[in-house]
């Protein structure tokens, strides 16, 4: 007797297969390096940067590279990466606001000049990881490796 599956459950597992093998290309202390170059200057009231507040930008930096990756194959097609940032704009700037919060909390950042500064540090954040998530799922693509 055969197991039925639905489309949704062959959908999400070849999601995850994928973002495995996407994974596989990070290493965690450069996720570690560029979160120390873009936040540590508004944690300076801090001997040490929190881990707490590291882990949850390691985890957005995660979030970001997937959906460059999972954007990657109209670029493999011949779309412009500017027209394809279009396209997940939306989630993009979800996760930019939500990282931005999550700083704030953490930093106790109250006054305009440094939570705009902060604001501009995140949206480089997010967007310098989802074009790596983009380049690296182009590179994929072409190799036939996706």
């Amino acid at each position: 007797m055969a197991v039925i599956t639905s489309l949704a459950e062959k959908r999400q597992e070849k999601q995850l297969r994928y973002e495995r093998k996407m994974l596989r290309e990070l290493s965690l202390e450069k996720l570690r390096a560029k979160v120390l170059e873009h936040f540590v200057p508004f944690y300076h009231m801090y001997r040490i940067f929190p881990s707490v507040v590291e882990e949850g930008c390691i985890d957005l930096a995660i979030e970001a590279y997937l959906l460059g990756a999972h954007y990657s194959r109209f670029g493999y097609y011949g779309e412009p990466a500017d027209s394809v940032r279009q396209r997940c704009a939306q989630e993009e700037k979800y996760l930019v606001d939500t990282l931005f919060d999550f700083l704030c909390f953490w930093g106790n950042i109250d006054d305009d000049i440094r939570s705009e500064s902060l604001y501009y540090a995140c949206e480089q954040y997010i967007g310098s990881w989802w074009t790596e998530g983009f380049e690296r799922g182009k590179k994929r693509r072409r190799l036939k490796l996706h």
